[in-house]
């Protein structure tokens, strides 16, 4: 990096005048600086990020039961025994001729690893 010039202003203000590439390269290594401190401070929360393919399926109206079930690659067989409810009332709840009830989502939230309010269908 070369040296700056540094000029004063009619006021006092000392200015520092440096070349356009260098102005560039600083800003571009204070870019990259704060997304290094965003991406640590979003692994220090330790959240689960899921992709959008994902997300965008839940939007689209699809069971989020069923979509986190197979983003997780869950068998109804497996999370049945996970989560100790029975085959035929998760496959309810997935093909939505069942609403899940506060008690049963929450056994099933932790075998998917999200949050309850997470299972939740919107009408």
């Amino acid at each position: 990096m070369g040296k700056p010039q540094i000029i004063e202003t009619a006021s006092g203000e000392k200015l520092a005048v440096l070349p356009l590439v260098e102005y560039e390269r600083m800003v571009e290594a204070l870019e990259e600086k704060a997304d290094i401190q965003a991406y640590d401070e979003a692994m220090a929360r330790d959240e689960e990020y899921f992709p959008a393919e994902v997300i965008d399926r839940i939007v689209d109206g699809e069971n989020p039961i069923r979509v986190y079930r197979e983003y997780r690659g869950l068998t109804l067989d497996q999370l049945a025994q996970q989560c100790g409810l029975s085959k035929p009332y998760l496959s309810q709840l997935e093909n939505g001729k069942r609403s899940g009830v506060e008690a049963k989502l929450k056994k099933i939230a932790p075998a998917l690893g999200v949050e309850p309010d997470m299972l939740l269908v919107s009408e």
